[in-house]
């Protein structure tokens, strides 16, 4: 299977803004033979944390109208927003879109950077979800940084996992060349990286989003400046 992992740079708090560019670089990979896309954290608002907590309109269901671009490219998509939980707070959750339109899985990331608590409900289980033979994980940015989460997908029969991330410029390009491969190499997992290039909320996004094969080998690396998409096959 080819997967790919995307970088943008979203605008501020514009979901169908944001779900256009989506829905193009979902068209970009499934062009190249992509079956499947990854996209960054909190890609349809950018890292906005103060106008998630304000307003709920920035809140997306699985069947909100605002995704059907998505839904309609015909490839897999995996994307987190803010979602409603039911409660007070969002979750940070992934969605993950078939090629057929049709809602998968979804994921609440389990946990909560500094900045994020307060503002959203953590998650309390892990994702998982089949496609085309493969087994995926689902992790959210900090979520990578906790090898009990890594540890339970290798020991679940895992085979591919897939981070919806921001790193940023300075640490967070120490971070983003160091905690992947080294989830590839440890848990003999394929890892797929997304993650935002340009501004992001408070941060500027380091792009390079890339993917790894068991044993921690770069596949392939986006840069650090465009929107683009980065793709290998997965065997």
């Amino acid at each position: 299977m080819k997967i790919a992992a995307a970088q943008l740079t979203c605008v501020p708090g514009d979901i169908p803004a944001n779900v256009q560019q989506l829905a193009d670089l979902a068209g970009q990979a499934r062009s190249q033979g992509a079956e499947l896309i990854v996209f960054p954290e909190l890609a349809l608002t950018g890292y906005e944390l103060d106008a998630l907590a304000g307003d709920p309109r920035l809140w997306v269901h699985p069947d909100d109208p605002r995704l059907d671009a998505l839904r309609a490219t015909g490839i897999t998509t995996v994307v987190n927003c803010a979602v409603p939980t039911g409660g007070p707070l969002p979750a940070i959750g992934t969605l993950v879109l078939g090629s057929d339109g049709e809602l998968i899985t979804t994921y609440w990331k389990q946990h909560l950077y500094e900045n994020e608590q307060g503002v959203f409900a953590p998650g309390d289980r892990d994702g998982r979800f089949e496609l085309g033979g493969l087994r995926f994980a689902l992790a959210t940015c900090y979520d990578n940084h906790f090898p009990d989460l890594t540890a339970r997908e290798a020991a679940d029969g895992c085979h591919v996992h897939l981070a919806s991330s921001l790193y940023g410029t300075g640490n967070g390009v120490h971070e983003r060349a160091t905690v992947y491969p080294g989830i590839a190499k440890d848990r003999n997992l394929h890892v797929v990286l997304a993650n935002h290039v340009g501004p992001a909320g408070p941060w500027t996004g380091c792009g390079r989003s890339a993917i790894w094969a068991p044993g921690g080998t770069l596949l392939t690396e986006a840069d650090d400046r465009t929107t683009t998409v980065a793709i290998a096959d997965i065997p």
